[in-house]
């Protein structure tokens, strides 16, 4: 599997709330770093991540290769969020992800948006 495959299955698997599948994307010490989470384990991340949603879609915009060698690769796509709570927000993100040597899992995510318009939802939901 390419980069560009990992990242539609990444995205397939956010969109179908696949806890499983996602955290298969990424090794055991794999991190994500999150404007509203911030850094975490990868795999805890997205226990965290799915316990708040009840639903997303995304839209893929963009896919770029942001290193010479290969090693990296960013996502820019539209995310309509749906909290727990039932709350709709949508915004643009982007998604940098640094690959394993192997090429075949995500080492590290870091997440990039605009948290301005949402934060307040999502602080209601961890209190």
């Amino acid at each position: 599997m390419n980069a560009s495959d990992l990242c539609n299955a990444y995205l397939d698997a956010l969109n179908r709330s696949d806890l499983e599948a996602v955290q298969a994307m990424f090794p055991a010490n794999g991190t994500v770093v999150s404007p509203l989470y911030g850094e975490q384990n990868a795999h805890d991340f997205y226990a965290n991540l799915f316990a708040d949603t009840s639903r997303s879609d995304t839209t893929l915009l963009n896919v770029f290769s942001t290193s010479e060698d290969g090693s990296s690769v960013a996502l820019h796509f539209k995310y309509n969020w749906t909290l727990a709570s039932g709350k709709l927000v949508s915004f643009e993100c982007v998604d940098v992800f640094v690959l394993t040597e192997d090429r075949k899992q995500f080492q590290k995510l870091t997440i990039i948006y605009d948290t301005a318009p949402l934060r307040e939802d999502f602080e209601k939901l961890k209190t």
